[in-house]
């Protein structure tokens, strides 16, 4: 009967969209409904959306704040334009969406993907205005190297600590990750996108001129700009992943933190592009006024995912897969998966679904591959109680119906494809 109350949640805030009603605003009336219905106190219901929205922001508002503010120093400074002119000249217009690709990559394996996805947004934009392309066509093969990273590559956040919890090879998961997230995100994000965008054949026949450059940064500062985060991140992750305590350990993991990478990226990049602070902090306020509806959603869709999880709506779907006699792997995935649809964040449903099908490991299953069958599962079918789903909506400005059709598809191929892989490299190890 849960999950009918789930699904009824699901339908009415469809309907309230469809309606014009804020998404806000209906995720909020949509969350309190479905907690009463599913016999929560109406006092607990208002503390668990309270517990939600403020996990989801505390984790997440400073990230999404600061990466606006350096998206829009990185737009209003030239280094952007930069960018996608040194992008274009060396992959040609044409091929732009394996340098998304390639950089999604490199963004997603130390970040978590919203803050990744904050990260590359405005290159994204940038890229999409110049080339006169559609914004999806250049968005999706982003969205689809971060969600790979999330789901199968260590040193990524996710898959480093189902390593642990399966007492996986940090090594093996990293190769076998590899061997199925490269032919996986170019399905999804190159060849899906190319199915299903409409381009103007103008575009690519007629030849880019790149323009007077001599008003923009050089490629040097721009890169630096755009990539300082990363790299801060990166040896951040390096640094604190060491086995054995030294004295700077402590200052690695300060710097592995996303804020910090961005803050500190902020204050570079007024340094190094020799910008008046009167001028950048009018950038920085124009950023964080840009995506102020959008943390208010995503905050509103945290308050729903933590009516679910604290209604035990996901001890129901634990309990109707367990008695399912199928293959470990093939089992975990589907475990992961259907906690993912009912509860919305990819990273809840994996560690939920690890404890589950941790006994399982043995029977026919390394642990390696379980940690990438769970990390598959924890991406399937994204839909409108996942955070990332309404980010996806709300930068990209799409309605519900095209959100499903690019952002849930995309991560549904990812998914399966995952599933696919994991089984087949199983057949041969």
């Amino acid at each position: 009967m849960s999950l009918f109350i789930v699904l009824f949640g699901i339908l009415l805030l469809l309907l309230l969209i469809i309606r014009k009603l804020n998404p806000m605003i209906a995720l909020v009336i949509v969350a309190i409904v479905t907690g009463l219905l599913l016999g929560m106190p109406a006092n607990k219901v208002m503390l668990s959306i309270s517990a939600g929205v403020g996990s989801t922001l505390g984790s997440m508002v400073l990230v999404l704040a600061l990466g606006a503010m350096m998206g829009k120093l990185i737009e209003d400074s030239g280094a952007a334009k930069k960018i996608v002119f040194i992008l274009i000249g060396a992959f040609g217009q044409r091929n732009i969406q394996w340098a998304i690709l390639l950089t999604g990559f490199l963004v997603g394996i130390p970040l978590f993907y919203n803050a990744g996805f904050v990260v590359l947004i405005p290159l994204v934009f940038a890229i999409a205005a110049t080339t006169k392309l559609p914004k999806l066509y250049v968005g999706l093969p982003m969205a689809a190297a971060l969600s790979v990273t999330h789901g199968f590559l260590p040193p990524h956040p996710g898959p480093v600590a189902l390593a642990a919890i399966f007492h996986a090879d940090m090594g093996k998961t990293l190769l076998y990750g590899l061997m199925l997230s490269v032919p996986i995100a170019v399905v999804a994000g190159v060849l899906f996108p190319r199915m299903i965008i409409k381009r103007d054949k103008k575009v690519f026949d007629t030849p880019f001129m790149i323009p007077d450059e001599s008003s923009l940064p050089s490629t040097l500062s721009s890169f630096t700009s755009a990539l300082l985060p990363v790299f801060i991140i990166i040896v951040g992750t390096i640094g604190s992943g060491v086995s054995y305590d030294y004295s700077f350990k402590s200052l690695f993991v300060f710097l592995a933190d996303p804020t910090v990478a961005l803050l500190t990226a902020i204050v570079f990049t007024i340094f190094i592009q020799k910008i008046k602070i009167t001028v950048a902090m009018e950038s920085c306020t124009a950023g964080v006024k840009s995506i102020a509806m959008i943390i208010l959603i995503i905050a509103a869709g945290g308050g729903f995912k933590q009516i679910l999880v604290d209604s035990g709506v996901g001890n129901t779907v634990k309990d109707l897969t367990s008695t399912l006699n199928l293959s470990p792997l093939l089992l975990a995935w589907l475990i992961t998966g259907a906690l993912r649809v009912t509860l919305g964040s990819a990273t809840v449903a994996a560690l939920t679904a690890s404890g589950i099908v941790l006994p399982l490991i043995g029977f026919g299953a390394s642990p390696e591959l379980m940690v990438l069958s769970v990390g598959a599962g924890s991406l399937l079918f994204s839909h409108v109680n996942d955070t990332g789903f309404w980010m996806f909506k709300e930068y990209f400005n799409l309605t519900l119906r095209e959100t499903f059709s690019t952002w849930s598809v995309m991560e549904t191929i990812v998914s399966v494809l995952g599933l696919l892989g994991v089984l087949l490299l199983n057949q041969f190890l």
